[in-house]
């Protein structure tokens, strides 16, 4: 028992690595894979929704997968696929492999999301599942604070280098500060090929799970496998139950024409599928992604973000561990309202607090658009163009300071442009800060911003449908600078004020959506389309958390962090209604009891 719940967690962990691995890296991924491959904002945010878009993908096949190979096989192929992974994306000379690499990581943790929690469900006893379920979360959460270590790690590794570089002249400084950011956040990636060996060799030693072994007639290995979990006793009782329940399937005549779309199928596999698509449109996994990038914004300087998204980690740890003790004894339901209470607070508080600091921005499209030569413009933020764009005085020689003296920033608000920008169809968006000690150029030009026709725009646009835009609408089109807006970087306390509804944030989704989701997914499917039925509803969950994470970046380049924000908080409104109106509670239940109650038996 001890062996399947550690291999199990350790799923968990790879599932955690999967979403949190990118915040850390993201800053110095941006930093420099978008001067060395000229990427654009909606290309980054590509690279963030592969992962979730891979789960996407996976999720369509891996319930039928794990009905064909069975559930230990399905684990051991999500674990090599982690594992091939890791070598793809810290080896990337360029945007396909890094793209194809987080892809090949997200199917991999779209398995394991299926998987994994239907292996626990078919393997332990009613009495563990709340428990085995709330591990797998918990394991989830320690992969979440490794990411967010590695990250932090890396972070003091990077400002070590940009403090000791600022006696070198400027290009030599710029080009330290470039070499240390592409180590970072490659090392970030090669320090999570571990967990995906261990897992992809721990589930060769698991036992399949008894029910799909039943499923296919072979009761002696089924009843092995329940005595490597229960005394005897146990494991003969429960099988029995397991033959009384597949009956149905298979020799029950009042039964066997009963059609999937009968109530005990559908109602069950609806909430389900709106427990799940509720819970990633929290934004939880594109909130966790980019959480340093939001506390950067709302004013935490680098190192500080990171220390931030540590003990964000840390806290979501730690309150999975009091669902882990709450789970069986309170019960899915009451965690779940306590939990999405908690998150709809915590997100209008966040929202509140960007949009107090993203009312005083300046509008300086106009300026820009002058400054426009031909079809493209080079910006650097440094104290002739701060004051050009209105910047106080204070501020431009703050600017100037930052690129020499470390620190001598502090004695005026940073500055923060961005801008969003247009060659017809084809948009992005871009942000420069006066702060940063390298004081980049930002180059906006056609080839970095029309991306070239690719064979799946152009068989679209033979249907006459047009999901991509067409690179000869924009051979002509002018740069039109759409929004450009030069605002102050809010204060160190604004920065902790946003993490510390960050922290209510994360602490209300560990101990409700956090551990109930998986319980959710597992418990209420019934038995005759569990593994489809999962597959169909984690599709849904990974498709909201994939478009979500698409948008991120140029919606809060557009219209800024706290718009995000209230939407999230509405969703999680309509997420704690569901909980407190339609959910049943299942805890101490065995699945066939579960199935027997949304019969109407």
């Amino acid at each position: 028992m001890r062996y399947l719940l550690f291999i199990a967690g350790m799923g968990g962990l790879l599932y955690g690595i999967d979403v949190g691995i990118i915040a850390g890296a993201l800053p110095y991924l941006e930093a420099t894979a978008s001067v060395a491959w000229h990427l654009s904002a909606q290309q980054l945010s590509f690279i963030v929704a592969a992962v979730l878009l891979g789960s996407v993908l996976s999720s369509l096949f891996a319930g039928a997968l794990a009905d064909l190979i069975g559930r230990r096989w399905a684990m051991v192929l999500a674990g090599a696929l982690f594992t091939l992974s890791i070598p793809l994306i810290a080896l990337a000379d360029g945007y396909l492999p890094l793209l194809l690499g987080r892809l090949l990581q997200g199917i991999s943790g779209g398995l394991i999301g299926v998987v994994v929690p239907l292996y626990l469900a078919e393997c332990l006893h009613a009495r563990q599942r709340g428990r085995g379920a709330a591990l797998f979360q918990l394991l989830l959460t320690i992969g979440l604070v490794a990411a967010a270590l590695i990250g932090l790690y890396q972070a003091q590794s990077v400002e070590a280098v940009s403090t000791a570089a600022q006696a070198l002249a400027p290009e030599a400084r710029a080009d330290a500060l470039f070499a240390a950011r592409d180590h970072a956040w490659r090392s970030i990636f090669w320090v999570c090929l571990t967990p995906g060996l261990i897992f992809t060799v721990g589930s060769l030693l698991l036992a399949e799970s008894p029910r799909w072994l039943a499923r296919r007639g072979q009761l002696a290995q089924a009843h092995q496998a329940l005595l490597r979990t229960r005394p005897a006793a146990e494991a003969q009782a429960e099988l029995r139950e397991i033959e009384q329940a597949l009956a149905p399937e298979t020799a029950d005549s009042r039964h066997s024409g009963e059609p999937l779309l009968s109530r005990r199928y559908v109602l069950p596999f609806l909430l389900a599928c709106l427990v799940l698509a509720l819970t990633q449109a929290t934004g939880i996994n594109s909130i966790l992604a980019y959480i340093v990038t939001i506390l950067n914004q709302a004013g935490l300087s680098g190192a500080s973000a990171n220390m931030a998204d540590v003990g964000l980690k840390v806290l979501n740890a730690v309150m999975t561990v009091v669902a882990v003790a709450l789970v069986d004894r309170k019960g899915r339901k009451f965690l779940l309202m306590l939990g999405t209470g908690g998150i709809v607070l915590a997100l209008l508080s966040a929202g509140l607090l960007f949009r107090s600091a993203e009312g005083h921005q300046r509008d300086v499209a106009s300026v820009l658009q002058a400054r426009v030569q031909g079809d493209s413009l080079s910006i650097q933020l440094d104290s002739a163009t701060l004051q050009a764009l209105g910047a106080s005085a204070s501020a431009a020689t703050s600017s100037s300071n930052a690129a020499t003296v470390s620190g001598t920033a502090a004695a005026a608000p940073a500055q923060q442009l961005t801008l969003a920008y247009s060659y017809g169809p084809f948009t992005n968006v871009q942000s420069l800060r006066s702060d940063d000690p390298a004081l980049p150029i930002l180059r906006l030009n056609r080839a970095d911003t029309v991306q070239p026709d690719s064979v799946i725009g152009a068989f679209f646009r033979r249907l006459h449908l047009n999901p991509f835009a067409d690179p000869a609408d924009a051979a002509g089109a002018p740069l039109r600078i759409e929004q450009a807006h030069l605002s102050s970087l809010p204060s160190t306390s604004h920065g902790w004020q946003v993490a510390l509804a960050m922290c209510l944030f994360v602490a209300s989704f560990a101990v409700g959506p956090g551990v109930c989701v998986w319980l959710a997914l597992s418990e209420l499917m019934p038995n005759r389309i569990r593994s489809n039925g999962m597959s169909i509803a984690l599709l849904i969950n990974q498709f909201v958390s994939t478009s979500i994470a698409a948008v991120f970046l140029p919606t809060v380049g557009q219209y800024g962090y706290a718009t995000l924000f209230f939407y999230g908080a509405g969703c999680s409104l309509l997420y704690f209604l569901t909980a407190a109106l339609l959910l049943p509670e299942t805890r101490g239940k065995t699945l066939e009891e579960i199935e027997a109650h949304f019969a109407g038996k």
